[in-house]
């Protein structure tokens, strides 16, 4: 089936000035490149920022914060912190309890480190809390630990090897079994299970509790429930994990969108100023279709078919340009920082989003070609049969 005659003439455009053709896709090009830089960079930022706050749990019981009470109080004063066994056993029994856990840090030192590092020490399975493993495995019994990639680095160990933990009750030593992405304290931490901690800290009474409730169970009226209970204990359960990633995550996913629609206007300006300058070249051609009987509505359509093969080309080798940028970047940023990247971090392209991606070149050079378009549909037969 023969093409209409004005998309025709369109699509036939960039053939008769390649060199134009080529400026006005090298706009689209960078623009694709961009938008699919950013995008992915957004997404994987993201992750970064969830992995950081590890807030995938539904429902939260902070551990309680330590009280001495007003100048001059006496132990009588001050607040009853609340007994862990008692939330835990409130929290088992509350109805839509799903995976639970409890965590408490304490303060230790490592051979060869300055300062002081942070030791997480977890009771029950906290693999589903929003850890995101970069090599290795979540430990799974006591005397193994999973530690951030700074800590590797400082330390000169890598997984498989085993640290001691000095400035407890006695020296623990651990053997590390994977590589987390957790830059809070500078990577400077150790996750581990409770009961390595036993003989060297047995008042690990700061837990804070993290529970996932079952399918079906509604978050709002489970922690309205669970707080009845631990209402007469001194606690409180709240919605969410302790983390600020949502938060950051809708931040980062506003901050995508205004960029996105920064980097398609500048990259439609640049196909803007082509398009008006061959169409301005072509008002008598277009006057002559015009005289002929092209109408108005034609007339866009020649215009805006005129750069679809171009913005066509462009998208398409365009994203896969941003993709393979954003592969390269993104691990650079984390070695700057000392930090590795897992698979999920960084391979946040998937299929569904990369076609409206590879259409996008489309949409900018369509953006483009609008105003031009406009105008030579406007423009009086005789006026333009008039220009040279």
């Amino acid at each position: 089936m023969p093409l209409p005659r004005p998309v025709a003439l369109g699509l036939a455009r960039p053939f008769a000035r390649p060199a134009r053709a080529l400026a006005m896709g090298t706009a689209i090009l960078f623009g694709a490149i961009a938008v699919t830089f950013t995008v992915g960079m957004v997404a994987s930022l993201g992750q970064v920022m969830e992995a950081k706050a590890h807030d995938a749990a539904d429902v939260t019981v902070p551990a309680p914060l330590p009280d001495f009470g007003p100048p001059g109080a006496g132990p009588e004063k001050q607040r009853p912190k609340a007994d862990p066994a008692a939330v835990a056993a409130a929290v088992k029994a509350a109805a839509g309890t799903g995976k639970y856990y409890r965590a408490a840090t304490v303060r230790a030192t490592v051979s060869g480190v300055t300062g002081i590092i942070d030791v997480n020490a977890f009771t029950g399975d906290a693999s589903w809390g929003g850890y995101a493993m970069v090599s290795g495995r979540w430990f799974d019994r006591p005397g193994e630990a999973v530690v951030p990639t700074p800590f590797l680095a400082a330390t000169g160990t890598r997984v498989g090897d085993t640290v001691t933990l000095n400035g407890l009750a006695e020296p623990v030593t651990v053997r590390i079994v994977g590589e987390v992405l957790d830059p809070r304290n500078d990577g400077m931490q150790v996750f581990t299970d409770a009961s390595t901690l036993t003989a060297a800290r047995p008042d690990l009474t700061e837990t804070s509790h993290h529970i996932a409730v079952t399918s079906g169970t509604g978050v709002t009226g489970y922690v309205d429930a669970l707080n009845t209970d631990l209402a007469p204990l001194g606690a409180t359960a709240q919605a969410g994990g302790l983390g600020a990633g949502g938060d950051m995550v809708v931040t980062l996913n506003a901050l995508s969108v205004f960029l996105t629609v920064m980097l398609v206007a500048v990259a439609a300006l640049g196909v803007l100023g082509g398009v008006l300058l061959d169409t301005r070249e072509r008002v008598r051609e277009i006057g002559v279709h015009k005289a002929l009987g092209m109408t108005p509505r034609q007339t866009v359509a020649m215009v805006l078919t005129s750069v679809v093969v171009t913005g066509l080309v462009a998208g398409a080798l365009g994203v896969p340009l941003g993709v393979a940028l954003h592969g390269w970047v993104l691990p650079a940023m984390g070695n700057s920082v000392g930090l590795r990247f897992p698979d999920s971090v960084i391979a946040v392209y998937h299929g569904a989003e990369l076609l409206p991606l590879a259409l996008g070149g489309l949409l900018i050079a369509t953006l483009g070609a609008l105003l031009p378009a406009g105008w030579a549909a406007r423009a009086r037969t005789a006026t333009a049969l008039r220009t040279e």
